[in-house]
């Protein structure tokens, strides 16, 4: 939906989300889900024989890197380079064209990468009950 949004508008549309989130429930959130993830690495790795062990480690892993660290070192950087820009600079539109490009494509990994994750935590919890 932002590509259909004029780059005045849609910079100061992303710039008030990156504001608004950091005070948001979304935060505890990330990072919760993120520490979860890492204890459940840890876990599977301790319990390593345990049925499902192999589908939590791989789906920590995948959590871990696909959705936070692509989020710290991919676009949270976007949007620092983001915030420095007014919108009514001439270079705001080529500016937001770049950034939603790139913002967007990351997104996608972060998408799939917590998907994945998801799918492979549902694996584990029915090897662990001893689902078929």
């Amino acid at each position: 939906a932002f590509e259909r949004i004029d780059a005045p508008h849609g910079i100061a549309a992303m710039k008030a989300i990156n504001v608004n989130i950091l005070r948001s429930s979304f935060m505890p959130l990330f990072v919760g889900t993120t520490l979860s993830s890492a204890a459940l690495v840890v876990l599977a790795i301790v319990d390593r024989y345990a049925p499902g062990a192999l589908s939590m480690l791989v789906g920590g892993i995948v959590y871990v890197a696909g959705m936070f660290l692509c989020t710290v070192v991919r676009n949270v950087p976007l949007n620092h380079a983001l915030a420095r820009v007014e919108p009514s600079q001439v270079e705001a539109t080529e500016v937001w064209s770049r950034y939603l490009k790139s913002w967007t494509a990351w997104n996608h990994v972060r998408t799939v990468a917590s998907t994945v994750a998801s799918a492979l935590f549902i694996a584990a919890l029915a090897l662990r009950s001893g689902m078929p």
